[in-house]
């Protein structure tokens, strides 16, 4: 759910969630207060009007003691000049929020309430000079504010006596007390509930996440990326913990692989030390036995001197893997691509091989079974380093105490031409040869040490094919030999339509 769906829902459900649940909580306690009203006070079928009319449910509530006293003054007139019946009576009144007021010939002699108003006398003057029975009052406005029933009565000594039964209409019934008070610990209940599931809802989709957030961030400052943050919370943010997780993932390959660059740099400055020492030796040693005196022959002088130009010659070639390893990791490889004779090119290269193996007292062997006129778009340097590497790698894992065989054959497979170079090394296992090709591998580490070699060899070989859109494998027996395949896609001719 998107953030902006969910604001405007808590909008409507901090507006009309409260007022439905008001709604529903006055309904239901109004009912039960309308049964209350019913039983207590006698009001048939009471309506929301009947709660809020203080003077029909007080005029209601005093009719039964209005009625006795209407018979006490037909019957016994005499007990309204007894100050403690009336006091008894008054009692009685007063928990309907009523008092007794009783008069006899204009002549106030008993009032049951002290503070009553001033203004309420001269209201019952008025008042007698209306009719009214025991079971009807009749409301005094103004400041007296009060529902009056009057019963008359007569004795020997009072030619003009009155009761009052005085009922404030101001003072707030139970029932209604009740139900506002139960009205207000409602809403502050359903005010309260839905802040707190408001404040669940928006810190689970929201703040959580983003706790989260700062929580990783903090994380990945101190640098640690071995943590993962979950997609959670609204879109956006969820959006957002997805893309911060990408991040982690890329920022911790990174750091891996920079990690793992430091380690094949440092191996590769190691190798190529090591590569670089045994003809840099030779070299010293073969120019202080001629600077000695030591080649006092032509022969040996010719020999040593053939010696420094060939590890010369090897330093330069590592040299040159150094620096194309350096453009391969940046992608700045130079290709001149070109169109080939797949046949003059490993003619050429063929006789290249011959003469550098035969000068190592390896046997060489060419087959080419592809037509003259096939063509491929290669870089003829590149695609020869590619030879030179396979050929260089095979030669420095085969036994010197064995005759050393080196074949190679060009073969046309339909759209593509392959090239396998033979040798019969001591082979490679079958769970190191999937490997081969990536930097630094080695299948024998005290083998290779001892052997020598930068480790980049094979991985500048896939390198050269891939940019070519070819591929590279190989298979192998151990203790028989490997085979190196690589193929080129032939180059053809794409007729035009006129």
């Amino acid at each position: 759910m998107k953030l902006k769906t969910r604001i405007i829902i808590s909008f409507f459900i901090i507006v009309l969630e409260p007022l439905l649940f008001t709604g529903l909580a006055f309904w239901a306690f109004s009912q039960y207060q309308f049964k209350v009203i019913e039983k207590q006070y006698g009001i048939e079928n009471p309506t929301y009007q009947s709660l809020s009319n203080t003077a029909e449910l007080v005029n209601n509530l005093t009719n039964e003691q209005a009625q006795v006293i209407q018979k006490v003054a037909d019957t016994e007139p005499e007990k309204f000049e007894n100050i403690q019946y009336l006091t008894e009576l008054n009692k009685e009144l007063q928990s309907m929020y009523s008092y007794l007021l009783v008069c006899e010939d204009d002549r106030i002699i008993y009032y049951g309430c002290e503070d009553y108003p001033s203004e309420l006398v001269k209201k019952l003057a008025k008042v007698q000079e209306f009719t009214t029975s025991a079971s009807n009052g009749m409301y005094l406005g103004g400041k007296v504010q009060a529902l009056v029933k009057r019963v008359d009565f007569h004795t020997e000594e009072v030619q003009e006596g009155n009761v009052f039964i005085v009922s404030n209409i101001l003072e707030m019934l139970p029932q209604t007390e009740e139900l506002f008070r139960n009205m207000l610990v409602t809403v502050i209940i359903i005010l309260a509930v839905t802040a707190l599931g408001l404040t669940w809802w928006i810190y689970r989709g929201v703040i959580s996440p983003l706790d989260k957030l700062r929580t990783a961030t903090r994380k990945i400052k101190e640098g640690n990326l071995d943590f993962s943050v979950s997609t959670e919370g609204v879109s956006e943010i969820a959006e957002l913990c997805q893309d911060f997780e990408d991040m982690r993932q890329r920022l911790k390959e990174n750091a891996e692989e920079k990690i793992e660059f430091d380690r094949e740099s440092k191996e590769l400055i190691s190798n190529i030390s090591h590569d670089l020492k045994t003809p840099i030796t030779a070299v010293k040693g073969y120019v202080e036995g001629i600077m000695d005196g030591v080649a006092n022959t032509p022969e040996k002088m010719e020999r040593y001197i053939k010696t420094v130009y060939n590890k010369a010659n090897e330093m330069d070639r590592l040299i040159n893997e150094l620096t194309f390893y350096s453009k391969m990791d940046t992608n700045k490889i130079p290709y001149t691509f070109n169109k080939i004779s797949v046949t003059d090119f490993f003619d050429d290269c063929a006789e290249d091989l011959k003469m550098e193996l035969s000068s190592k007292n390896v046997e060489f062997s060419y087959s080419n079974y592809v037509e003259p006129e096939v063509l491929v778009i290669a870089d003829a340097e590149q695609i020869k380093r590619v030879v030179n590497n396979i050929v260089s790698n095979s030669l420095k894992y085969t036994d010197a105490g064995r005759q050393r065989r080196i074949n190679l054959r060009v073969k046309d497979v339909g759209d593509f031409i392959q090239v396998e170079i033979e040798d019969n090394g001591k082979g490679i296992a079958a769970k190191d040869l999937p490997n081969i090709f990536d930097r630094f591998y080695r299948t024998d580490s005290s083998r290779n040490s001892s052997k020598g070699g930068s480790g980049i060899g094979l991985s500048i070989v896939k390198k050269i094919m891939e940019d070519h859109g070819g591929k590279v494998w190989a298979t192998s027996k151990e203790n028989i030999g490997t085979v190196m395949y690589f193929v080129l896609r032939k180059y053809q001719e794409v007729p035009v339509n006129e």
